[in-house]
């Protein structure tokens, strides 16, 4: 086995971890239909058009899943899916569809996808990343993950079409400022995952706290699907950020050496009780002028 080839003990996992992805996107799919009907039964949208639209994206996520079905690790995938089913159930209320405010907070949450999209493809042209000398795991992470936001911001931006909101095909403006600053600095394992932690910290926590904020019931559900996917990528590098940490990159390796392993490893994912809310960003700072 080469040094980029994950054996098959690796790949298992890599696939359960694939299938809480797959399983937050088919949940969006159900909500984009629900979105769908809502809208038109308001707004007077072609039904034909609607559906068009909506299998459309239904097939791409599919065919995007089956293409990369084993391409990123676990890590807290039991915890993370029990969040996003939990905040699922907050969509139970009735709501009114495409406030200003839902339309906003959605441009947002796409911006901050599209900018992770951009930095982890900046990271996979880095050799230790994404090159020969990269460890496998890293390396099936960041480009899987990568994968896992294009589609969330391909998500966001359909549920704001339905919304009559304009798509957000940009990045963040005030991160990726901070994206190009760490940029130069980016020469080790060390620097790339931690500027990933704070991006994807971000995310997650903007999630949470508009998660509540959202009026339609069917936004708020896409943005709790996607969530969890989310902290499940918080929870990997903060593991990946600990053994790099300890001295010893050979560590990260599935399964894991566990008799080896610091006892910080088997914590560090999970600080919290509950997700910090505190790198949440503003509700309109990815808003479309």
């Amino acid at each position: 086995m080469t040094r980029n080839q994950p054996d098959r003990s690796q790949r298992a996992l890599l696939e359960e971890s694939t299938d809480l992805h797959r399983d937050a996107m088919r949940q969006t799919n159900v909500v984009l239909d629900e979105l769908v009907e809502r809208h038109d039964d308001q707004h007077s949208v072609d039904p034909d058009e609607a559906a068009d639209h909506a299998a459309a994206l239904r097939a791409s996520i599919t065919e995007r899943d089956e293409a990369t079905s084993s391409s990123s690790m676990l890590a807290s995938a039991g915890v993370a899916g029990a969040m996003a089913a939990g905040l699922v159930a907050l969509s139970a209320s009735a709501a009114s569809a495409g406030t200003p405010t839902d339309i906003q907070i959605l441009q947002t949450q796409a911006s901050l996808e599209n900018l992770a999209v951009a930095t982890y493809g900046v990271a996979l042209t880095l050799p230790f990343i994404g090159g020969s000398s990269a460890i496998p795991v890293v390396k099936a992470f960041v480009t899987q993950t990568k994968t896992q936001h294009l589609e969330h911001a391909q998500t966001f931006n359909a549920a704001l079409r339905r919304l009559k909101g304009k798509p957000q095909n940009n990045p963040d403006p005030v991160l990726l400022k901070v994206v190009n600053a760490a940029k130069p600095k980016l020469t080790t394992p060390s620097a790339v995952v931690a500027l990933a932690l704070e991006l994807e910290n971000g995310a997650a926590a903007t999630y949470v706290k508009y998660v509540a904020t959202l009026k339609d019931p069917a936004s708020k559900s896409l943005t709790a699907s996607i969530m969890g996917v989310e902290a499940q990528h918080v929870a990997i590098l903060l593991a990946v950020q600990a053994l790099i940490g300890a001295g010893d990159a050979s560590m990260i390796t599935l399964p894991p050496p566990l008799a080896s392993l610091p006892s910080v490893a088997g914590s560090v994912g999970f600080p919290q009780p509950f997700f910090s809310i505190a790198q949440a960003r503003p509700a309109t700072e990815g808003a479309v002028n």
